[in-house]
């Protein structure tokens, strides 16, 4: 992820049909790789006639959504609708798909995002739990969200009441970040009264969805994106959860991916910790004193961790910069002759390089490599 806001530029036809794609229901992750494969980009495949659909073996039934959609949809009027919300679309095509997500076996296609995802979000944990919350698992995700955002550590929930939303405040209360994973699109915020929740994610965080907006909240839906919260996170820790619990969702889909599950330990007596209860009995680690999360999961170096990440340049045009610079002061005019970039590009990547610590401006227009690099 990159480590600045997201922006909206124009479209490529490529970006507009991945949206598309994203609205012909049946054609996943799986079956437009498959499409990819064949037709070599985004747009060759959305153009395909029907024979050649029905050559890259998809069923006349995927084939006739595909074709109603496409004769329906004004792509360029459903991006100006997508953009007027303030929503960002992220496709694999893009640099700043979450690279932890893009691991996963079958990684959304499309993400809508309002708000921004950062470098930093790299170093997140998955907080998630029931709904009919008690004053225990209350207390718990309070302080677990705290502790997180005390320490750096981009907090990552569905916005669900009980312990989602309780964590996601916690977080934000704490002047932490905070990233919410929709079962819906990101125009439609559920449960309503989270609203202002809502908007605090989106000031200090982001909303993400791999529905399309429009999409209405519906039960069928969350249990899909749960895989979501789990992937961009490097751990999950489960709360508080009764035996039905879309949580323990969560923390398989955690398991299969590989990420370190956690599991706050309740009493036996209490429904809504029979979930958790049997999380550990399966093999979750048992999260007794929350600040073992820190050790466990070596978050407690993020600062550390951060630094050394914002000293390797991020994008190839940071990295041609650097090649140019060394201890000798350069100047702007002689980096801009040197890499044949125009003088506003160079400028502005410079600035953002010696924000990060990757260069010193010593004056006079005039920069140099920083020694730690």
């Amino acid at each position: 992820m990159t480590g600045a806001a997201l922006t909206t530029p124009q479209p490529s036809e490529s970006k507009l049909c991945y949206i598309g794609f994203n609205h012909v229901k049946g054609i996943g992750a799986m079956r437009l790789k498959a499409l990819l494969d064949v037709f070599g980009d985004a747009p060759s495949a959305w153009r395909a006639d029907t024979a050649a659909l029905r050559r890259t073996g998809l069923n006349e039934k995927l084939i006739e959504a595909l074709i109603t959609v496409r004769g329906r949809l004004n792509l360029e009027d459903l991006w100006q609708r997508i953009t007027a919300f303030g929503i960002q679309v992220i496709t694999w095509e893009d640099e700043i798909y979450p690279q932890r997500l893009k691991e996963i076996t079958q990684p959304p296609p499309v993400l809508y995002v309002r708000g921004s995802l950062l470098a930093e979000d790299d170093f997140s944990v998955a907080v998630v739990g029931t709904r009919r919350v008690s004053a225990y698992g209350r207390r718990a995700a309070e302080e677990l969200a705290a502790l997180l955002a005390q320490n750096g550590i981009t907090l990552i929930s569905g916005m669900a009441r009980g312990v989602d939303g309780i964590a996601h405040d916690s977080a934000l209360k704490s002047g932490g970040r905070t990233l919410a994973v929709f079962g819906c699109g990101v125009d439609h915020i559920y449960p309503p009264e989270h609203r202002s929740l809502a908007e605090r994610i989106q000031q200090n965080g982001a909303l993400i969805s791999d529905y399309p907006p429009g999409t209405k909240p519906d039960a069928n839906n969350f249990p899909p994106r749960n895989r979501i919260i789990s992937a961009l996170a490097r751990a999950v820790v489960v709360v508080e959860a009764g035996d039905t619990s879309g949580s323990l969702i969560t923390a398989k889909f955690g398991v299969e991916q590989g990420r370190d599950v956690f599991a706050i330990p309740g009493s036996i007596f209490s429904h809504s910790s029979r979930g958790v209860n049997r999380l550990i009995s399966d093999g979750a680690t048992p999260l007794v004193d929350l600040r073992d999360l820190l050790q466990a999961m070596d978050l407690g170096k993020v600062t550390e961790y951060r630094a050394a990440r914002c000293a390797l340049p991020e994008t190839p045009l940071e990295a041609q910069i650097l090649m140019l610079l060394d201890q000798e002061p350069a100047h702007v005019d002689e980096i801009r002759a040197r890499s044949g970039l125009p003088v506003d590009q160079v400028s502005a990547t410079l600035i953002m390089m010696e924000l990060k610590g990757m260069v010193a401006h010593v004056g006079g227009m005039k920069y140099i490599i920083k020694e730690s690099v």
